[in-house]
């Protein structure tokens, strides 16, 4: 589990996270990306910093989201 700095909200440490594992390749374009539920799991948060962690990254283009299929990185 991520140990969250107390100095940046936990919603952008997460999308961090993500931002760095879709830069590396560890989520390639097209792949899923975890959900909000998989991100409480993951990181220990609540689903609306999960929502705001998918809502971020969808705003910077790095993802889109098909409803009933799930979040995906965009492809560059």
């Amino acid at each position: 589990m991520l140990e969250f700095a107390p100095d940046q909200p936990r919603w952008r440490q997460v999308a961090d996270v993500l931002r760095q594992r879709i830069a590396d390749g560890t989520y390639q374009p097209g792949s899923r990306i975890p959900s909000v539920i998989q991100l409480q799991s993951e990181f220990g948060i609540a689903g609306a910093t999960g929502q705001k962690v998918h809502r971020a990254l969808r705003a910077e283009g790095l993802i889109y989201t098909e409803p009933g299929l799930g979040s995906f990185v965009a492809k560059r």
